[in-house]
This record gives structure tokens, C-alpha cells and sequence, in this order.
């Protein structure tokens, strides 16, 4: 079960590189076809939606790497006990937050498709594919951090 969640968490961090390559590629492109008098279609849009997947699918692998800002001045005054229960509700309220955002993320996702609302930009694209990117995001994040909670609840300590 370790292998398989840090596999999801490495593919996700992957995704989120991938994306952030592309967002380099489709700029270097809008650059030289400016030069060359032309122009790459909704280049902006499609670099927006990489940016949007690239920071959604990168949620999980950075917290795996305890790359997000933690504020620990508070926790380090407590004694130890009170500094376990601390981490483990710090947890549960960000599953919980995430979780929230996740349903209401997945009801977006579900109203853009049923609308078939489109981007206005010069290619129109389904506004419910760019936006599953952040539903994947989100729910890869919520398996992080329930991930944590159970080795924190088995071992006393966050992985």
C-alpha cells in the first residue's frame, strides 16, 4: 500500500511538472510566432490552465516533502503529548477543509459539464476539463493527508 501511494504522489508531482514545462513551451512558442507576425491561439488560456493543474497536482507531492510553509512556534512551546493531539487535529481540520473543497469542486466540475459551458478564448475547450484538474489535485491532496493521519495515529508522529 506504501509503493501505491507514493507512486500516486510521485505521478502527481510529475503531472504538475509536466505542466509547469508546458506553460515554458507555449510561451517561447507565443514569443516566436509574435516575432514571426503570427500568433499561437488562446496560448494565455491554455497557459492559465496549466498553472491552475500545475498548482493543484503539485499540492500532494509538496506536502510529502514538507515543502508547505508550516507555522511550528506555537506547537514547539507545547510539551510533547499536547504536541501530537496538536498535529492530529491540524490534520483532521485540513481533510476536513479539503474534503468541503472537494465537493463543492465536484459539483463545479459536474454543473460546467452538464451546461457544456466552453472558454471564450479563440479554441473553445470544455471549461469542465481544465477545472478536473483541480478536482484531481484536491482529492490526491486529501489522500496525503489522511495518509499522514494514519501513521501519525499508528506510529505517533506525521510521516
Amino acid at each position: 500500500m506504501r509503493a501505491s501511494l507514493d507512486w500516486v504522489y510521485r505521478i502527481s508531482g510529475a503531472v504538475s511538472v509536466v505542466l509547469l514545462i508546458l506553460i515554458g513551451a507555449l510561451t517561447v512558442a507565443q514569443i516566436v510566432s509574435r516575432l514571426l507576425g503570427s500568433n499561437v491561439p488562446s496560448a494565455d488560456d491554455f497557459a492559465t490552465f496549466c498553472m491552475g493543474g500545475s498548482l493543484f497536482f503539485g499540492l500532494a507531492s509538496t506536502h510529502r516533502a514538507r515543502g508547505h510553509a508550516r507555522a511550528l512556534a506555537v506547537r514547539d512551546m507545547l510539551p510533547k503529548p499536547a504536541q501530537h493531539w496538536l498535529e492530529l487535529g491540524c490534520l483532521m481540520v485540513m481533510i476536513a477543509l479539503l474534503a468541503w473543497l472537494a465537493w463543492y469542486t465536484l459539483d463545479l466540475v459536474m454543473t460546467s459539464y452538464g451546461m457544456n459551458e466552453r472558454t471564450l478564448g479563440l479554441v473553445p475547450i470544455p471549461v469542465w476539463i481544465p477545472m478536473s484538474s483541480m478536482l484531481i489535485g484536491i482529492l490526491v491532496m486529501v489522500v496525503s493527508g489522511i495518509d499522514d493521519l494514519v501513521v501519525a495515529l499508528r506510529t505517533g508522529k506525521p510521516d
